[in-house]
């Protein structure tokens, strides 16, 4: 290209582009000045121009991105307006895509000769390379639902989240890319310090064009730590700007392990770091570590993992945490649904229907046909679809859910169904759970097949899955659904993603034991060790707790569940198991407490959930407590103490908006009565001068708040029991 047509192209990006930024209201830069995780932010979302129109803005009063559009399309500023913190120190590409094997750059600008930190009056100075995909047009508006969810559980918050949505389109003066339009999509979502990020690709030409790889995030960030000597592995990631992204996998029932997207990479442009080799962790790059592979063919778009960014503002461990969990809340809405279930390990029709009828008559809301029960939801035959049917039916007619556990990992299929390694061209062993079938064989698509078929023509309201795709490539040249191993993660994880979505669509409930929150699941193990629960009722009772504490930090409490054997599982005597129930009634009564006076339920598997009529009265009694707090014990949770079986421990749930402001669990695991002193931090409950507090049903007192919002209460827990007080 010559330099009179480059002069040209850059005269036109500028003048065609102004106008639709300047059509944009002025940003006139405001923070919110209170704490948002406890009061309300009222303004909302917002796409402005400043700069006489060269620079876009998108802004909710906690955080803001801009951009310069001329002469192309590039990140100049990321703040968290609470804390006035910058997040860009050096201009990036918006996105890379590598097409047929080649890279190219999406939007971009060049020039900065220091890395370590960008100043405004350089900005003006900054080029476009005319190789790089062009600044187009934006385009505006509200935020899109991601998924389309439906809920016919009990649900904490019915909303979708609010905002803004932008498209930045591009396109390439190349002439192989004639045809090919990049966007690149921002949602800035009201009341929160986050915002979405993603890429679509869409193919107007005539010939095929191959995706390897697409790069939908590049931030070159300030460093976290300066170390002078020292590998990427050994230092400090950036804390105050948390990433999520929909490409996350491995059963470990935490996102940070799950995550196989997010890379925190060296900077080679940035030489007046300290790190003596160049190798501090500072230039945040997301994408599939394995590629995408996939062949976009003519009139096709695609569409790339969506990236979420939450600006923090503090390093406190439980202050992160609550802004994640308000994050999942907002964003993916329907984790908060969390339906009372029970697992059932039976199919027989008169079981089932006692079941339906012992939760109708406790306050139970949904039966699961648990593992081992007899279920086989791949039998789409209308002999199995009408059994089940009128077991669905029977439910709903005594107001009671019904659903169902399907096994698709773990498992092997035959030769010509399980992933193959590509490492020796066979189906051994080379799969994350040892054997495992290919979902984009034949067989994998008949079984989502199948499933969709009987969980739409039964009427069940839930699937609980086990072993959802876990990452495996495949090296099969033969599967109809993928070509090879280069597309076979990317094709899979498509798929269950995509089933996830139908499901939820729906109305259906999804457990799964994997993280596709962002995609439609519901929830997720706290994260426990099976065999466990073949330990004695004293062990277990202080381990549950132990796992929701830990469980806890990051996922809200519907986001896990936990485990209750009604029933011998995975081995252990009558010392682990609650049947017969009446006969350890207390043991009883007390994981129930544990779990729903944490907000979380439990699996509690077996044949029944009463055996007698004073076992059906405790049952209610747990019950009806849970409903009757149920909206508190669902909120925020604030952990106070870890259970050690040395002395007290205990959790604190808070909500600002509530009538109850906060709710304590404190247990005792000791073998005496203890008398204690117990300090509640009561910030978060957004109460400042006083707080009135009462011990179960009791009378309410009056407590003083201290300068860091506790207050001090004198607590007496019986033997091997618990209590709970209400703040008001």
């Amino acid at each position: 290209m010559g330099r009179l047509h480059y002069l040209l192209l850059c005269w036109f990006l500028t003048h065609s582009a102004f106008p639709q930024t300047q059509s944009l209201p002025l940003y006139q830069p405001t923070s919110f000045k209170q704490d948002w995780l406890i009061a309300p932010v009222l303004q909302k979302a917002g796409v402005f121009q400043t700069n006489n129109g060269k620079e876009l803005v998108l802004a909710n009063g906690l955080i803001s991105r801009r951009f310069r559009i001329s002469p192309n399309l590039a990140t100049v500023d990321y703040q968290n307006l609470s804390t006035n913190e910058q997040f860009v120190r050096s201009v990036r590409p918006e996105a890379v895509v590598v097409l047929n094997g080649k890279p190219y750059n999406i939007g971009g600008l060049q020039g900065q000769k220091e890395h370590a930190y960008l100043r405004e009056e350089w900005l003006d100075g900054l080029t476009a390379n005319p190789a790089d995909f062009q600044f187009k047009t934006i385009t505006v508006s509200p935020v899109k639902p991601y998924v389309n969810w439906k809920s016919r559980t009990w649900t904490m918050n019915r909303n979708q989240a609010g905002g803004k949505e932008v498209t930045l389109a591009f396109t390439s003066n190349l002439p192989e890319l004639q045809g090919v339009e990049v966007a690149v999509h921002y949602a800035l979502y009201d009341g929160i310090p986050t915002l979405c990020k993603w890429v679509t690709i869409q193919n107007k030409s005539s010939k095929t064009h191959h995706i390897n790889q697409v790069i939908n995030e590049i931030l070159a960030t300030p460093e976290e730590e300066s170390a002078v000597v020292g590998k990427p592995e050994q230092m400090k990631k950036p804390q105050r700007i948390y990433i999520e992204n929909n490409f996350a996998f491995n059963n470990a029932m935490r996102y940070d392990l799950s995550d196989q997207a997010t890379h925190w990479k060296t900077d080679s442009l940035y030489t007046s770091q300290v790190n003596y080799n160049y190798e501090t962790p500072c230039l945040l790059e997301v994408y599939p570590t394995l590629g995408v592979g996939v062949d976009l063919e003519s009139s096709q778009t695609y569409t790339s993992i969506r990236t979420y960014e939450l600006l923090s503002d503090s390093y406190d461990r439980e202050r992160n945490g609550l802004a994640r969990r308000r994050f999942y809340a907002t964003v993916t809405p329907w984790t908060t649904q969390n339906p009372i279930f029970m697992h059932l390990v039976s199919t027989d029709p008169a079981t089932v229907k006692n079941v339906i009828d012992q939760c109708a008559e406790t306050g139970y809301e949904m039966v699961i046909l648990s593992f081992g029960s007899g279920l086989n939801m791949e039998d789409a035959s209308d002999a199995n679809i009408q059994k089940f049917k009128a077991l669905a039916d029977y439910a709903h007619s005594k107001r009671i859910l019904l659903g169902g556990y399907s096994l698709f990992s773990s498992r092997r299929i035959d030769d010509e169904t399980d992933v193959i390694d590509p490492k020796t061209g066979l189906p051994d062993k080379g799969a994350f759970f040892g054997h495992a079938p290919c979902l984009a064989s034949q067989w994998g698509i008949n079984y989502l097949n199948s499933l969709k078929k009987f969980i739409t023509e039964t009427g069940f309201d839930l699937l609980e899955h086990d072993g959802p795709y876990p990452g495996d490539v495949c090296a099969s040249t033969k599967h109809p659904g993928h070509k090879g191993l280069d597309d076979s993660q990317w094709v899979q994880m498509e798929m269950q993603k995509g089933f996830y979505r139908f499901l939820n669509e729906k109305g259906v409930y999804i457990n799964a034991p994997d993280w596709y929150f962002m995609d439609g699941t519901n929830k997720i193990a706290l994260g426990y060790r099976e065999v466990n629960f073949s330990l004695s009722r004293d062990q277990q009772k202080l381990l549950n707790r132990q796992n929701i504490y830990d469980g806890t930090w990051e996922k809200t409490p519907a986001m896990g569940w936990g485990f209750v054997p009604l029933t011998k599982y995975q081995g252990g005597g009558p010392e682990a198991v609650l049947e017969p129930l009446s006969e350890h009634l207390t043991d009883y009564e007390q994981l129930m407490m544990q779990y729903y006076g944490a907000g979380i339920q439990a699996c509690y598997r077996g044949p029944r959930l009463y055996d007698t009529e004073a076992t059906k009265q405790a049952v209610q009694r747990v019950i009806s407590w849970y409903k009757k707090y149920r909206p508190i014990l669902n909120s925020d949770l604030i952990h106070l103490r870890r259970p050690d079986g040395r002395d007290w421990d205990g959790i604190l749930h808070v909500n600002p908006t509530k009538k109850e402001k906060g709710l304590v669990m404190l247990f005792n695991p000791l073998k005496t009565k203890i008398t204690r002193t117990i300090k509640l931090p009561l910030y978060y409950t957004g109460l400042r001068e006083t707080a009135m507090i009462r011990q179960g049903e009791g009378k309410p007192k009056s407590y003083k708040l201290n300068r860091n919002y506790e207050v001090e209460i004198s607590v007496e827990i019986e033997p091997e029991s618990y209590g709970w007080w209400v703040i008001e």
